[in-house]
């Protein structure tokens, strides 16, 4: 967001009474925990989904751990220099359709080395995306309440996650919801922290009598001669910058506009090609904008002061390099976890956003309608061509809105 605008929209807030302005250090501490539990769960949630697909083009276990090292370094330290330099919630993550599509495409000739040089030639696909300026302004040109719109069918399952949780085993999920009710009460900042805290606690409880297997707490970093070929250029290279741009980079930005915030799309394509050409002979894969742990970041339950909320995502790129130097501890802890925990706990994290999404993207009765197409499109998990529902929620949406346009004339 340009410096005036941001400045001329905090003032405006101020006088309203609307944010809550404090120098005291205990203002630092919602974000702080908020850039916290969006790490934890951005790991937790889709580290296992990595993990496979690393495997599936042809990694070796230590080829894996080292490539989920890598990229949980990478994405911290991006995240470090970009909130700190634009003083924005810019949240960076790992491309998870990306790795969905390693999974469906299997092993390719030349094996993993080849898989790593498709990484590579992605992330310089990626570099030249940031130096092309027809995409940011695409980008710009979405309306906020489609975006919105779709953030919220994101969401929408992500949310459902607790009571479906519940429903299935209510003695380890019901007291996650119970910590979260009762804490909200008291003070709603502590809500969500004691609800994982609850988390964290029940899987040390239900943890087998061998407890953790790991020989090791550190992963070893394994080097990866890269491999050019066809093949992995149009099997891997070309689809991962497709689904990255369409699935990740597009919802990611819209959430930041939703948000009120304008995130600089060149310089961050730019950052995400480069960290993403360093950490692939590590085994690393592509980063790109995150969109649910922005929207945690990026959101009114960071902090009500909207400049403040940089420290979230500036937090949260320090945990992930915790999460990183501790990757085979994290991954052992969380692989042997009953999943309705995480997924109760990712739930109950979420629930923020979603209504701040929902709200936003009925915000305007004119474009209810075509919000309300692009929210059910987003939330049903629609994918066409390795595509998935966001990307295919705005598309629907927009139309909607140019018909009605067009109509109306």
């Amino acid at each position: 967001m340009p410096t005036e605008a941001r400045t001329s929209t905090l003032d405006a807030a101020k006088r309203a009474g609307d944010v809550e302005f404090s120098s005291r250090p205990a203002g630092l501490v919602q974000p702080i925990i908020a850039g916290i539990i969006a790490a934890f769960v951005g790991f937790a949630g889709v580290f296992t989904v990595v993990l496979q697909g690393f495997v599936a083009v042809g990694a070796t276990q230590a080829q894996a751990a080292s490539g989920l090292l890598a990229i949980c370094i990478a994405q911290g330290l991006l995240a470090i220099v970009m909130s700190w330099r634009y003083r924005i919630p810019i949240t960076i993550a790992w491309s998870t359709p990306g790795s969905v599509l390693f999974a469906a495409t299997g092993l390719i000739q030349g094996g993993f080395p080849a898989a790593v040089g498709a990484f590579i030639l992605t992330g310089v696909l990626i570099i030249a995306a940031g130096l092309i300026k027809p995409f940011g302004r695409i980008v710009s040109a979405i309306p906020p309440v489609l975006a919105s719109a779709m953030l919220a069918g994101i969401l929408l399952s992500l949310c459902l996650a607790p009571a479906k949780a519940v429903g299935l085993e209510p003695e380890l999920a019901l007291p996650v919801v119970l910590v979260w009710a009762f804490v909200g009460r008291i003070r709603r900042i502590w809500a969500v922290p004691a609800a994982v805290a609850t988390a964290v606690a029940l899987i040390i409880w239900t943890l087998p009598p061998g407890g953790l297997a790991i020989d090791h707490a550190m992963p070893d970093v394994v080097f990866v001669m890269p491999s050019f070929t066809l093949q992995g250029l149009i099997s891997l290279a070309i689809p991962l910058f497709i689904v990255t741009m369409a699935s990740q980079n597009l919802p990611g930005i819209a959430v930041m506009r939703a948000n009120g915030y304008e995130p600089p799309v060149g310089p961050v394509f730019v950052g995400t090609g480069i960290v993403s050409i360093l950490a692939a002979p590590f085994g690393g894969h592509t980063l790109n904008f995150a969109a649910i742990t922005a929207a945690m970041c990026a959101g009114p339950d960071a902090h009500p002061d909207p400049a403040r909320r940089w420290i979230a995502s500036f937090t949260g790129g320090i945990a992930y390099l915790f999460l990183g130097l501790g990757a085979t501890l994290a991954a052992a802890l969380v692989t042997v976890a009953p999943p309705v925990l995480i997924q109760a706990a990712t739930g109950l994290a979420l629930f923020g956003a979603f209504g701040g999404a929902l709200a936003g993207a009925i915000a305007v009765a004119a474009h209810r309608d075509a919000a309300i197409v692009t929210f059910v499109t987003a939330a049903s998990g629609l994918s066409f061509f390795g595509v998935g529902a966001a990307f295919w929620g705005i598309v629907a949406g927009g139309a909607f809105m140019l018909l009605n346009r067009k109509w109306s004339r």
